[in-house]
């Protein structure tokens, strides 16, 4: 069974996920995007042997924590998409500009493509490519569980951001309609920020992508 516990990191809150499989306890953290000793004291205290690092985007506050653990514990850096290279590689000038120190520039060892798949212990995690909040966003998916881990996608009630370099609404809106909503109103999932929800919730009474805000059958 796939397990995980959010731990909020970063001034911004942001919902670093500890997954394991819970078999094997091999795990790996979605987003760690800075408190990495807290992070680490937390895997710890689980038990779990973490074995990669995923990243859905390319944001300090989900990737700017990613290297500091990689040089500890020689993990790789697994995704986003090579799209998202350019918001890596600027972290630590965003971070200074928001005064949060600590934050680094990651490369990935690994850039993910659309429909990979990525084993977590005997739990396996299907990329979702998802771009609009940013070019090279991924969402990681697990269809024994139903359970999505998708970054700045999606919110309870909201959606990503789109007036940041590269970001595009209706690109957006038509990831989250074509790629997530397929998977199932039953899937729960994981944002990068505030509570979990399901998209069969968000479908119903989400403003931005509701059936009924885009005119659409429910």
């Amino acid at each position: 069974m796939l397990k995980a516990q959010i731990i909020p990191v970063t001034s911004f809150s942001q919902n670093c996920s500890i997954i394991w499989c819970d078999e094997t306890m091999e795990g790996a953290l979605v987003d760690p995007g800075g408190d990495h000793e807290k992070l680490l004291a937390h895997v710890e205290k689980l038990g779990v042997k973490l074995t990669k690092l995923l990243l859905t985007h390319g944001h300090l506050d989900h990737a700017g924590g990613a290297a500091d653990i990689k040089e500890k514990l020689n993990l790789p850096i697994i995704g986003p998409h090579k799209e998202d290279k350019f918001w890596l590689d600027q972290i630590e000038e965003h971070a200074a500009n928001y005064g949060m120190a600590g934050l680094r520039c990651c490369t990935p060892d690994q850039w993910l493509d659309d429909g990979e798949e990525i084993q977590v212990g005997n739990q396996t995690l299907k990329v979702i490519f998802t771009p609009g909040h940013t070019p090279g966003h991924v969402v990681f998916y697990n269809e024994a569980h139903k359970v999505a881990f998708v970054g700045d996608v999606l919110f309870q009630g909201s959606i990503g951001r789109t007036d940041f370099p590269r970001g595009d609404l209706q690109t957006l809106i038509t990831a989250i309609t074509t790629k997530l909503w397929p998977l199932g109103n039953d899937v729960t999932f994981v944002p990068g920020h505030g509570p979990l929800s399901t998209f069969g919730a968000e479908r119903q009474s989400n403003p931005f992508v509701s059936d009924q805000a885009l005119g659409r059958a429910g």
